[in-house]
C-alpha cells in the first residue's frame, strides 16, 4: 500500500469526527443554507452572503429566544 493510500486510510475517522463536531455546534449553517437556496431557486444569486446570515440568525435568536446553552 503507498504512503498516501495509508495517510488517507487514517485521516479518514478524523474528517469524520471533524464533520460532526461541525455539524453539532452549527458550524455548517450557512453550508446547508446555501444548498437549501440552491434547491429551491436554481441558482445562489440573491442568497445572503455569510456575513449577512450569521447576523440575520444570531438577531432571529435574539428575538425568538429558545432553550439553548448560550
Amino acid at each position: 500500500m503507498s504512503r498516501t493510500a495509508v495517510i488517507a486510510r487514517i485521516a479518514t475517522p478524523f474528517r469524520a469526527v471533524h464533520w460532526y463536531l461541525k455539524e453539532i455546534m452549527g458550524e455548517n449553517a450557512y453550508l446547508h443554507y446555501i444548498e437549501s437556496y440552491q434547491r429551491r431557486h436554481g441558482t445562489r444569486e440573491g442568497a445572503l452572503c455569510e456575513r449577512e446570515f450569521w447576523r440575520d440568525l444570531t438577531d432571529e435568536q435574539d428575538r425568538n429566544p429558545k432553550v439553548r446553552c448560550c
